[in-house]
C-alpha cells in the first residue's frame, strides 16, 4: 500500500529531500493553476474528514470561512494531541514536518488566510523544538513569509507552545489559551468561523488532517476517495499500545479490520493471549469488548453502528487477566483532574464517579454502586459546553455495560438495595431508616406531628426563647 504522509524515504524531514521528492508542488499547483474555490472543491471531491476526533468534512469546514478580506483571518493546527492513547501527530512533525506545513499553507491560501498558529502541548519539548527548526527551514526556501512562490499570497507561520492541559485540545479553548487566557471552552455559536481568535474568523485543524492536503492537489481528490472506507476515505495513523507484540504507528487505510491491524501489523497480543478489551481511538471512545474487537472494522461509521467511534485512532489493546476496573479507574482520575471546573456537571460528576470506583477497588463497593456510575455518566454526557463531559462519561457507562461481572467482582457485599419509596417525603427513624408517608397513614402521621408541636410550645423553655 502507498503511504500517504509517514512514507519510507530517508530524511524525509529535511526540506531538501522533502523538495526532491516532490514536496511544494502541491502548494506551487494550487498558487499558480488553482482558484481558492478550486481547493476547496478538491478537498470536498477527496471527502476529506478530520483526525482529530470529530471525523467533519474538512472542505465544507473550509467553505464556512467568510470571503473578503474585511478582518484577518486565522488558521490554527491542532497538535495538542493530549488524549491518553494519542500519539501520531508526533510522528508529523519527527518524520514529515514540511508535508504538514505544505497542507497548512494550501489551507491558507484556499481561505485568504494571513496567519497560521502551530498548537503543541507543553510536554512535546522534543516535537515543538523539531517544529520550529522545520518552520524556519521553510522561511529560507521562501515557501512562508511575503510573496510565496513569486505569487500574491502571503502568509506567516508560529509555533505556539501549550501549557500541558487536556482541555486545550478542544478547539474553543484553543483559542483561549492562544490568546492567552484560562483554558475554557466558549458557547457556540458564534463559531469559530465568524468569531474566533481575537474577534477574527478562524479555522481549526488538525494535523494529520493538514497533512494529507497536498496529496489530495497533486493526485486528485477522485484518487483519494477510493483509498479505504468511502465513507471515511484515505489512510489513517493507528497509533497502537498496550498489549501488543509491536506497539507503534501504522499508517494503513481506513475501513481495516481491527484484528488485522492487531495480529498482521502490531504481532499480535503478548503472550498469546485472547483479547479482554479494546479501546479504539484514544481513552474517551466507549471501549469494545472481545466479540466486537473480532469482527469490527476500524473507520468511524463501522464503529458507530456499535456503538463507539474512531476518535484519533489512538488504538489500546488489553489481553485477558486485565483488571477492566482498575483501567476505568485509571482513565477517570485523568478526566477529574483535567476537567477545566466550568460546568457543573463534569466538574462533580467527574470526581463522585471516582470516588465511586476508589470505593469498589478499596473493596466497599455496593452492587447499588454500579447502577449509580451509570447515573451519573448520563447525567454528564450531553450536559456541557464541550466534549469533555463525554469523554469522561462514555468510559464509565460502557465499561459497566460491557464488563458488568468484572465490577460485580470486585465487591464483596453482595446485598441488593431496594430504593426508598418516597424519601422525601418520609419520616427519618434514624440515619438508615424511614417512615414513609401514604394516603393510609397520613392523618395519624399529622396529629402525632401536631400533639408534638402542641406539647413543646406549652413548655417554658420554649416559651422563653421564642418570645
Amino acid at each position: 500500500m502507498e503511504k500517504i504522509i509517514l512514507k519510507d524515504i530517508p530524511d524525509l524531514d529535511k526540506i531538501d529531500v522533502y523538495i526532491a521528492n516532490g514536496g511544494y508542488t502541491g502548494l506551487k499547483k494550487a498558487l499558480t493553476g488553482m482558484t481558492p474555490d478550486q481547493v476547496i472543491d478538491e478537498v470536498k471531491k477527496s471527502g476529506l474528514k478530520g483526525r482529530g476526533g470529530a471525523c467533519f468534512s474538512t472542505g465544507m469546514k473550509w467553505s464556512f470561512m467568510p470571503k473578503g478580506n474585511e478582518k484577518p483571518k486565522i488558521l490554527c493546527c491542532n497538535g495538542d494531541e493530549s488524549e491518553p492513547g494519542s500519539f501520531k501527530d508526533r510522528e508529523i512533525f519527527e518524520k514529515n514536518p514540511q508535508q504538514f506545513i505544505e497542507g497548512s499553507l494550501i489551507a491558507a491560501y484556499a481561505m485568504g488566510i494571513g496567519a497560521i498558529y502551530v498548537y503543541i502541548r507543553g510536554e512535546y519539548w522534543k516535537w515543538i523544538n523539531i517544529m520550529e527548526e522545520a518552520v524556519a527551514e521553510a522561511y529560507k526556501k521562501g515557501m512562508i513569509g511575503k510573496n510565496i512562490m513569486g505569487t500574491d499570497f502571503s502568509c506567516e507561520m508560529y509555533v505556539h507552545m501549550g501549557a500541558g492541559a487536556y482541555i486545550c485540545g478542544e478547539e474553543t479553548s484553543l483559542m483561549n489559551s492562544l490568546e492567552g487566557k484560562r483554558g475554557y471552552p466558549r458557547f457556540k455559536p458564534p463559531f469559530p468561523a465568524v468569531n474566533g481568535v481575537w474577534g477574527n474568523p478562524t479555522t481549526i485543524n488538525n494535523i494529520e488532517t493538514l497533512a494529507n492536503v497536498p496529496e489530495i492537489i497533486n493526485k486528485g481528490g477522485e484518487w483519494f476517495s477510493k483509498i479505504g472506507d468511502p465513507r471515511q476515505p484515505g489512510t489513517l495513523l493507528f497509533g497502537v499500545s498496550g498489549d501488543v507484540n509491536k506497539p507503534g504507528v501504522y499508517e494503513l487505510p481506513t475501513g481495516i479490520p481491527l484484528i488485522e491491524l492487531i495480529n498482521d501489523h502490531c504481532g499480535g497480543v503478548i503472550g498469546g493471549k485472547e483479547i479482554k478489551m479494546v479501546i479504539p481511538g484514544g481513552s474517551s471512545m466507549p471501549p469494545l469488548n472481545r466479540e466486537e474487537a473480532l469482527t469490527v472494522r476500524m473507520d468511524n461509521e463501522s464503529l458507530k453502528e456499535i456503538g463507539s467511534y474512531i476518535g484519533t485512532a489512538g488504538v489500546i489493546v488489553m489481553a485477558e487477566g486485565t483488571d477492566v476496573v482498575n483501567v476505568i479507574r485509571r482513565v477517570t482520575k485523568f478526566y477529574y483532574h483535567e476537567s477545566c471546573g466550568q460546568c457543573t456537571p463534569c466538574r462533580e460528576g467527574c470526581g463522585w464517579m471516582l470516588k465511586v470506583l476508589n470505593r469498589i477497588m478499596d473493596g466497599k463497593g455496593r452492587m447499588s454502586d454500579l447502577d449509580l456510575l451509570i447515573s451519573i455518566a448520563e447525567n454528564i454526557e450531553g450536559n456541557t459546553i464541550c466534549a469533555l463531559g463525554d469523554a469522561a462519561a462514555w468510559p464509565v457507562k460502557w465499561a459497566v455495560r460491557k464488563f458488568r461481572k468484572d465490577f460485580e467482582a470486585k465487591i464483596t457485599d453482595k446485598t441488593i438495595e431496594l430504593p426508598v419509596l418516597n424519601k422525601v417525603h418520609g419520616l427519618m427513624k434514624s440515619p438508615d431508616e424511614y417512615d414513609t408517608i401514604t394516603l393510609q397513614s397520613e392523618q395519624e402521621v399529622v396529629k402525632e406531628l401536631m400533639g408534638n408541636v402542641q406539647e413543646l410550645t406549652q413548655s417554658e423553655d420554649v416559651k422563653r426563647f421564642s418570645s
